[in-house]
């Protein structure tokens, strides 16, 4: 069995930056779509942002265009989110999952099959 691993979270400040990364071992994740889900207590999980498993195509959510980007490399077995203009409504667990072998990104959780362990965000104002 596979595994992803997130690193990366901790404390900002609002404007600050973070760069997370999920590594993969076990597996390689070199032909799975990848994404990068948050969850905010009391809230659902969402999409954050999710890249195509050749890395050419990459979605976000509305609220951190401009400010996040999805990126991955296949000969490390990594995929990587760096925020920028981090916000206060940016604090969440923030989970890296793999959706299907060869498939499209999705912005639907069960769409993921394998799933991290989340890292925290902390943005404060």
């Amino acid at each position: 069995q596979g595994q992803l691993e997130e690193s990366g979270g901790g404390s900002v400040q609002a404007g600050g930056s973070l760069r997370l990364s999920c590594a993969a071992s076990g597996r390689t994740i070199s032909n799975y779509p990848m994404g990068w889900f948050r969850q905010a207590p009391g809230k659902e999980r969402e999409l954050v942002a999710a890249i195509t498993w050749r890395g050419g195509s990459m979605k976000y959510t509305d609220s951190v265009k401009g400010r996040f980007t999805i990126s991955r490399d296949n000969a490390k077995n990594t995929v990587y989110l760096q925020m920028n203009s981090l916000k206060p409504e940016d604090t969440a667990v923030y989970y890296c999952a793999a959706g299907r072998p060869f498939g499209s990104t999705s912005y639907t959780a069960d769409d993921y099959n394998y799933w991290g362990q989340g890292t925290q965000v902390t943005v404060s104002s």
